[in-house]
């Protein structure tokens, strides 16, 4: 079963990051972008029967190793597959 976990910074959080990202896309003439955030997704296949087991073994694992909870939220997903 293939599943996404979506890293992004708590709001408040400094970006620095996304800070520099916004700034030389500005710098590049794309005045239009006034925000950016980055952040990070995390793609694994895992052998699981059902999405609500699945969802339990990989909120262990955000919360013990995938994501720092004290500046960063995630958000597990279950892509459709063809």
């Amino acid at each position: 079963m293939k599943s996404l976990v979506k890293i992004m910074p708590k709001k408040g959080v400094l970006d620095p990051q996304g800070k520099a990202i916004e700034n030389s896309l500005n710098q590049l003439g794309f005045s239009e972008i006034k925000e950016v955030t980055q952040g990070k997704i995390i793609e694994i296949e895992i052998d699981c029967d059902n999405e609500k087991d699945a969802r339990v073994i990989l909120e262990n694992a955000s919360n013990k190793l995938l994501a720092n909870l004290v500046i960063e939220d995630y958000e597990i997903t279950f892509p459709k597959e063809d």
